[in-house]
């Protein structure tokens, strides 16, 4: 799957686009330099005829992308495969070591934001006794990109936020100095006071002196 893939990519390469998109994300990964639009439609021909016998089939597919990728495109194709509709009968708990690993081993907000939001939140809401326990943990991790994701995984809930689950998630990361988690916070502050803007100021203001001035300000953006 991988080599034909490759070919798709190759010829739609643009080698003039490729080293501004490897800057812009500022990643030792190189790109082909293929848009959007054109990607998504080289990922739909390529994997037009996937079908999973089994979880563990599909788990394999995706993480042999991912793993073996020489060019971001090829992890985004991993990605793009993780959320295909044939795989929805796989997204459960047990999903959540291959999210763990790209999560892990991706590092970067393009990967980590599109899998809390769209992989490991809908498990959530699906299976909330044990994905919240894991984010719980999750939050209190070494490892930054697992912190953010159980800040964020959250996003579209909407008036389903667990908030005492967010707020939670948020506790451990309160007093860091990390950009992307102080970033993650406002976010998903921000993200439920479209919903619920009276209890987000009651929040930020409970909380304003160990929340960070980037944290406030995404947070109160649209109040």
């Amino acid at each position: 799957m991988l080599p034909r893939l490759r070919k798709a990519l190759r010829a739609a390469a643009d080698p003039l686009k490729a080293p501004v998109m490897q800057a812009y994300m500022k990643s030792d990964m190189p790109y082909h330099g293929v848009p959007s639009p054109l990607l998504r439609k080289i990922y739909r021909s390529t994997f037009a005829s996937l079908q999973f016998a089994s979880a563990l089939e599909w788990q394999n597919l995706v993480l042999d992308l991912w793993r073996r990728a020489k060019f971001r495109e090829e992890r985004y194709a991993a990605m793009f495969v993780a959320g295909d509709a044939r795989a929805r009968p796989f997204q459960t708990p047990a999903a959540m070591q291959l999210y763990e690993e790209m999560i892990v081993t991706g590092a970067w907000w393009d990967y980590v934001d599109d899998i809390a939001a769209h992989r490991v939140g809908p498990i959530l809401r699906d299976y909330p006794a044990s994905v919240r326990r894991k984010m719980l943990s999750w939050s209190r991790s070494a490892d930054l990109w697992k912190r953010r994701t159980s800040i964020i995984c959250q996003l579209g809930f909407k008036q389903d936020t667990d908030l005492e689950l967010l707020y939670a998630c948020i506790e451990p990361s309160l007093d860091s100095r990390e950009f992307f988690l102080r970033k993650a916070i406002g976010w998903a502050l921000r993200q439920h006071a479209w919903t619920d803007p009276d209890e987000v100021k009651r929040y930020v203001g409970r909380n304003r002196e160990r929340l960070s001035a980037l944290s406030v300000r995404e947070a109160l953006k649209n109040l």
